[in-house]
């Protein structure tokens, strides 16, 4: 009795042809030394071989799939930044640093120093950290009270800490630092501290006012605004508000540009002040001539 064949025709053109038998080459599906499209067919057919969607993913997926991935880690939910660093490395869009940052985390996804610095601040209890800022020095800190918090996408460590030399903030809010997550060395070692813990950061009121259409148009977005109000002879709206970070204030309401004016305290309208003028003086000039 003799076994009937199973035969597969592919009505293919001779261009299509060349590309199938370099796919077989590609994943050494060969008879001898010679291309075999009937092995690829079959190795696609039993799951050896796995088709994908085309790789013409744009930046922006890869960008906004990356962002998920950082978030992930910084929340500290490392199971689902591995899955989403490990989709992104079978996509051949991504470039080179990208792949080797990715790679780099995939090798030691885990810090020890993430649980040891959720439980100091759990247990509201004093203990030392090693940071390295952004030009790659270390600091050491001596952290009495903080909390985890998110600023543009970014987690930090908004902390009452013993030190204040390199602090830029009025000397109300020098001992209040925010420290980057991303930025603590993966060999960091959370230590514990002598003495008592802060029963919360060092904080200010300050006062701005809102113009034109973004009076009507501002909600309260925090709890820390303190007053919310209507001033019908100027116009305005008033805006009284606790914070902690003058950098993270001025970021805020730096946006607004002419619709905001910050009224005090002195010292933080001051600085605030200056930081526009220095800022106006750059177009008071003329343009600089850059040859490319």
């Amino acid at each position: 009795m003799t076994r009937k064949g199973r035969a597969l025709t592919l009505s293919v053109s001779d261009q299509e042809k060349q590309q199938l038998e370099s796919l077989a080459l590609t994943f050494d599906q060969t008879w001898g030394s010679q291309p075999n499209i009937s092995k690829l067919v079959k190795a696609i057919a039993l799951g050896e071989l796995r088709l994908a969607i085309n790789h013409g993913w744009a930046q922006e997926r890869i960008d906004a799939l990356n962002r998920a991935r950082n978030i992930c880690i910084d929340l500290g939910y490392l199971s689902e930044a591995v899955e989403l660093a490990t989709l992104l490395l079978e996509r051949s869009e991504i470039n080179h640093p990208l792949r080797q940052e990715i790679e780099a985390f995939l090798a030691k996804p885990s810090t020890s120093w993430r649980t040891d610095l959720e439980q100091g601040i759990r247990r509201q209890r004093p203990f030392c950290l090693t940071y390295q800022d952004a030009a790659g020095r270390l600091w050491n800190f001596t952290i009495r009270h903080a909390k985890i918090v998110t600023y543009e996408e970014r987690q930090y460590l908004n902390c009452w800490c013993d030190e204040t030399e390199g602090s830029r903030d009025i000397p109300a809010l020098l001992h209040n630092w925010s420290l980057r997550l991303d930025r603590i060395p993966e060999e960091a070692v959370i230590s514990p501290a002598a003495g008592h813990w802060q029963p919360d950061l060092s904080a200010i009121e300050v006062e701005f006012w809102l113009l034109n259409a973004l009076a009507f148009s501002y909600r309260s977005k925090t709890k820390a605004d303190l007053v919310n109000e209507w001033l019908p002879d100027h116009k305005a709206r008033r805006i009284v508000r606790q914070i902690c970070h003058t950098f993270w204030f001025f970021r805020e309401v730096r946006r607004y540009g002419a619709n905001c004016i910050v009224i005090g305290p002195e010292e933080v309208r001051n600085r605030f002040a200056k930081d526009a003028i220095a800022m106006a003086q750059h177009y008071m000039t003329p343009t600089p001539d850059i040859k490319p």
